[in-house]
């Protein structure tokens, strides 16, 4: 039987095209990454303290992604709720939430306090 040994050519070639595929899925990977930080959606603030919404009023672009950062200041428990957004989030007491809202159609989308839903009222302005 004969035996055939691989030709270090064949094992050139082999190693090349790997090198090739790695360097494609490197740079395909850092391209991904990149395009994720500069598309970053951005970020409004809210603040929830003596059981009301600071700004009460907040303006975001139409057909816009927003990242809705809140903070609630309070000792206790907050439940941020909006019909309009279709939203609910818990927010423990002196800790902070995200909510991703939209991209939104111009209108007027309100949201309260679940707990406190006649002192925690606003507003969200979509133009």
């Amino acid at each position: 039987m004969a035996t055939t040994t691989p030709s270090p050519r064949g094992a050139n070639r082999s190693l090349a095209r790997t090198c090739r595929r790695g360097a494609i899925l490197l740079l395909l990977s850092a391209s991904a990454a990149m395009h994720a930080e500069t598309s970053a959606p951005p970020t409004v603030e809210l603040r929830l303290q003596n059981h009301l919404f600071e700004p009460s009023e907040i303006h975001i672009p139409a057909h816009t992604k927003v990242r809705l950062l809140i903070h609630n200041l309070d000792s206790t428990l907050e439940e941020f709720e909006s019909w309009d957004l279709n939203r609910k989030k818990i927010i423990f007491g002196n800790h902070s939430a995200t909510v991703f809202i939209g991209p939104l159609a111009p209108g007027t989308y309100r949201f309260f306090g679940e707990f406190n839903p006649k002192t925690a009222l606003g507003r969200l302005v979509v133009q």
